[in-house]
């Protein structure tokens, strides 16, 4: 039965396991980027109107449901650079989850409830980030990228059309 202890542990998970675990995918795709010669990149977690920005991370309203990475050119713009760059948001909840599982596994780690949800949620996204396949938007998955780059020499990009994007921060008078 869901009980009251079970609405707070999905409470944490919408409002602070996923935006983590959202922003270490992002993260993984800031540094493979940075490898190979990103330009103007930054990280936007959420989405609606937008909030604050700290650096190169854009937060949005709604900071809890979804993320992108954003830069503008590769200096070293190669098949194999874009699939290392497509490849590693899903290296790197792998690499977290499988770091915090150890931790767990060697009680480094208190709170295990906490981070058995933060390791379910960090396979989640790495599940839907690695199966090649199409949203129901349209979009690619990255290992549908990856595998459109290692098949047929060509990234399946998607143009985002999201009008929430631009949605400039309410100012005081419009609340």
């Amino acid at each position: 039965m869901f009980g009251l202890m079970d609405f707070l542990k999905l409470t944490i998970s919408i409002f602070i396991i996923l935006p983590i675990v959202s922003m270490i995918r992002e993260v993984g795709y800031l540094i493979a980027g940075k490898i190979f010669g990103v330009k103007e990149a930054s990280i936007t977690i959420g989405s609606g109107p937008y909030l604050f920005k700290f650096w190169i991370f854009e937060v949005r309203r709604f900071y809890f449901m979804y993320s992108w990475c954003h830069y503008d050119s590769l200096e070293r713009d190669t098949k194999i650079a874009h699939i290392f760059i497509y490849a590693s948001p899903i290296l790197a909840n792998l690499f977290v989850a499988l770091g915090i599982n150890a931790l767990l596994a060697n009680n480094l780690l208190e709170y295990e409830t906490f981070w058995n949800q933060f390791i379910f949620y960090a396979f989640y996204f790495l599940l839907f980030d690695a199966i090649p396949m199409y949203y129901p938007d349209g979009q690619p998955s990255n290992g549908r990228v990856v595998y459109d780059i290692i098949r047929y020499g060509r990234r399946s990009d998607f143009k985002r059309n999201d009008p929430q994007m631009n949605v400039p921060m309410e100012s005081e008078e419009d609340k």
